[in-house]
């Protein structure tokens, strides 16, 4: 029903049994009744893997109905009301979204409005001058230019006697700077007041705007805060609906379309962890090997997987159906290593058994990941007072041995596990192949074996290999 089975997988990603072309050992048992349900073979067989100590962990899960059966309709209906709940949630997401967006491009455009701010405080001389200058244009062309024909620039371009005033008020910074120029007294009069105002609004804009950058970034916290529940609440109803999809072939002889019948895979893989000191002390390893500690965890591998041809069965009024039929089991045996384990889950994730996770995260969680960078910038920044305790708290003599030039801790943790996932597995060396993996596949094979042995003999197949 996937494009790859476990199996497939761990053959073609594990050099060791690429080259082997098998597992350990591999095992089947047929089990077929109409009148009895299927789930009591995979209990049992799930309740006996855990008294074996594997620990199982569900690899697949996936189903096939035909059209014309009953359990088809019931599916339909309940993926349709799942998908209506997070369509009305990811609704929600998106508007969200779209408010996160346009708080982060104000927040840009005031943060450029105030460098020019904190350049007028700078210490450097041309800094303030450029600072000045742009602060004064910002007020000509949106506070000034409201007096209509009698702001500067009207004044300035539109009538006789004052092409001066533009320039004069560009180079003036105080009143007695505009008495020390060489102007007209018309000129002088417009000039005063004027200058007398921005030095007034350049004051106050400059708090207004610094309190308009706190509530934004205040609402911005409340509006990402919001998004991420959102998300997480849409999550749910987008798993229940990919789950409550149907993945298999139409090529299927088993499926025909008029008839009541539903076709299940399910794939369990338990594993039990190699411990060299115990099994020094049995004698399966040299003695020498009870402190040994080897450089990655070995593991006998338990993969088992059911194949069920079903006939679903209402339950009489209720809502949901059992199902009898016919099972397929096969246990195989595997010896693996932590970084073989580690490949294998990326390698389901990334086939078509976790296309669901690509789903979730791409609707939810990968549409917040594009902008949490910007959303960070804003949301860590540090206020002045902050940023000024930090710098004098701060020893010069740490750049001297490099302090400041180490790489962020997150940052190398992101890093080391994608270098993680990209770099091959390493071969195994003399001692974890002829004793580590050697006694891992010993383990697997025997414990399969009496997996397979012991339901048989507990519920008597009708068919074994």
């Amino acid at each position: 029903m996937v494009i790859k089975t476990v199996a497939e997988i761990i053959e073609e990603v594990v050099p060791y049994y690429k080259k082997k072309g098998g597992p350990e050992s591999s095992h089947t048992l047929g089990y077929e009744s109409n009148s009895q349900t299927l789930e009591p073979v995979y209990f049992f067989i799930l309740d006996l893997m855990s008294d074996f100590g594997l620990a199982p962990e569900k690899l697949i899960d996936n189903f096939t109905t035909t059209p014309g059966s009953g359990h088809f309709s019931e599916m339909g209906q309940k993926a349709s009301i799942m998908q209506q709940q997070a369509e009305n949630v990811m609704a929600k997401v998106n508007a969200l979204l779209r408010s996160v967006l346009n708080i982060i491009y104000d927040l840009k455009e005031f943060k450029i409005r105030l460098e020019h701010y904190n350049a007028l405080k700078s210490g450097d001389s041309s800094q303030k001058e450029a600072a000045l200058l742009s602060l004064k244009q910002i007020w000509m062309d949106k506070v000034d230019i409201a007096k209509g024909n009698s702001s500067i620039k009207a004044m300035g371009l539109g009538q006789a006697g004052f092409q001066t005033l533009i320039d004069a008020f560009l180079v003036a910074k105080t009143t007695d700077d505009v008495k020390k120029l060489d102007l007209n007294d018309r000129v002088k009069r417009i000039l005063l007041p004027r200058l007398q105002e921005f030095n007034l609004w350049a004051t106050q804009s400059e708090k207004e705007l610094r309190k308009r950058y706190e509530l934004e970034r205040t609402y911005l916290k409340s509006q990402v805060n919001s998004l991420k529940l959102y998300s997480r609440w849409a999550k749910p109803y987008l798993k229940a609906a990919q789950q409550l999809e149907m993945k298999g072939s139409d090529k299927d002889p088993a499926l025909v379309k008029v008839f009541n019948t539903i076709l299940l895979e399910l794939t369990l893989l338990g594993k039990s962890k190699i411990d060299p000191e115990s099994a020094s002390i049995e004698g399966k390893m040299p003695t020498d090997f009870r402190k040994f500690k080897p450089k990655r965890d070995y593991y006998s591998c338990i993969l088992v997987s059911f194949k069920f041809r079903g006939i679903p069965q209402r339950v009489g009024q209720q809502a949901h159906y059992l199902f009898g039929g016919k099972a397929n089991v096969e246990f195989r045996g595997y010896a693996l290593n932590e970084d073989e384990l580690k490949k294998i889950e990326k390698e389901v994730e990334d086939s078509d058994v976790g296309d669901i996770l690509q789903l979730i995260e791409g609707t939810t969680t990968e549409s917040l990941g594009h902008l949490q960078e910007e959303i960070n910038s804003f949301l860590e920044e540090k206020s002045e007072d902050e940023k000024k305790e930090i710098k004098d708290k701060s020893n010069p003599f740490l750049a001297l041995i490099g302090y400041y030039d180490k790489p962020n801790k997150t940052e190398a943790k992101t890093s080391e596990k994608k270098e993680d996932k990209e770099k091959p597995l390493r071969p195994d060396d003399w001692i974890e192949k002829t004793h580590f993996r050697k006694l891992a596949g010993e383990q697997a094979a025997e414990t399969s074996f009496k997996l397979f042995d012991v339901y048989k003999k507990a519920h008597g197949m009708m068919s074994f290999t």
